[in-house]
């Protein structure tokens, strides 16, 4: 693919003529609370941590990768050398973002797992110089971090209106209000559908048609199939930081259920899966030990060299996930890729009836 102008780089185009608020008025951030019937998590908070480590293999949910800190790492891991995915997808949204913004036209960005929302400025950009209205909604189990990126925008962007949801995609796509604006794009970029095991990839996609209204947009990042030795090296970079990010988990869990897990005892472990094209991402334990999580009224005994499964992030063939979007009535409106076809973005519509 052709390298171009990023979005923000033109300076032509027509600018919003929208009134300017201050960033007090432009700003909500809601912390989610199901209005339903209650989920189990939320009677039996940390009931997921006691299933995954009460069974054979142990596996821990990546949602507890990130508190605060969690959060903070994850951004340090996007900007290290080996890991490719991050500059090579935004490459791709500094080509493809204006191109974006021609098709949906004026819509509300609704953008799941935003962390500090970085790269969502390429698609803000583009929407300005475009002359659209700018209305932003992210979503992101941190607090912390969404409330820093939401005041870092605001300042930047002066006529941007910012509804921020603080919770779990299922819970933040279940409440999605109506949008003020024409259509609505809900992003899901930075390759974290490769987190999903295929039965809950399948219900994740479920949601998101769920979510959209005939004529809105899905725009979705994934990571594509590669060689063993690149993708090792991306999840096992000389720095350590992803071991770091990895070993958080562990005080998380400490901190939010009364842990004893001591880190010195554990080491990260990553690897590529070349049979279900994933790196597996483990916590592995350096000798015998039990460990509790004393406000779950959990003891869990770990033998040495034993591993806690704590992230898959699998490998997607670009036409395969195609298909798999086309079934759930996602279709296709454009894709993009880099030149090398390590990533790709697909810009899906429901469409009309």
């Amino acid at each position: 693919m052709s390298t171009s102008q990023s979005a923000g780089q033109k300076t032509s185009a027509r600018q919003p003529k929208q009134p300017i608020y201050s960033p007090e008025a432009r700003v909500q951030i809601e912390h989610l609370i199901s209005q339903t019937e209650p989920s189990e998590e939320e009677l039996h908070p940390g009931s997921d941590v006691t299933r995954g480590l009460s069974q054979q293999p142990k596996t821990l949910p990546p949602r507890y990768f990130y508190d605060d800190r969690g959060s903070q790492l994850f951004e340090k891991i996007c900007d290290l050398p080996e890991y490719y995915l991050t500059r090579t997808e935004t490459e791709i949204l500094q080509t493809c973002a204006s191109e974006i913004a021609d098709i949906t036209g004026t819509c509300e960005i609704v953008e799941l797992g935003s962390g500090s929302s970085t790269k969502t400025r390429l698609l803000l950009d583009a929407y300005q110089q475009a002359g659209h209205a700018l209305c932003y909604r992210p979503i992101d189990i941190s607090a912390g971090i969404l409330e820093s990126s939401a005041h870092s925008l605001l300042l930047d962007y002066p006529t941007l209106h910012i509804h921020g949801l603080v919770g779990t995609y299922e819970l933040a796509l279940q409440r999605l209000a109506t949008s003020h604006l024409p259509t609505r794009m809900i992003c899901f970029i930075g390759s974290t559908l490769g987190n999903l095991n295929p039965q809950e990839c399948d219900e994740f996609l479920d949601q998101i048609k769920n979510a959209l209204q005939p004529g809105e947009y899905f725009l979705l990042g994934i990571d594509l199939q590669k060689s063993k030795a690149q993708l090792e090296a991306a999840y096992n970079d000389s720095q350590g930081i992803t071991a770091e990010f990895n070993l958080n988990m562990l005080r998380h869990l400490n901190q939010r259920f009364e842990g004893t897990f001591d880190l010195t005892r554990f080491e990260h472990f990553a690897f590529y899966n070349e049979s279900d094209h994933q790196i597996e991402m483990h916590l592995q334990s350096l000798d015998a030990q039990t460990v509790q999580l004393k406000a779950l009224g959990l003891t869990v005994e770990l033998s040495q060299g034993e591993s806690i499964l704590s992230e898959i992030s699998r490998k997607f063939s670009l036409t395969t996930l195609q298909q798999d979007l086309e079934k759930k009535g996602l279709k296709s409106r454009q894709v993009w890729t880099d030149a090398n076809q390590w990533f790709g973005l697909i810009l899906c519509q429901l469409p009309l009836i």
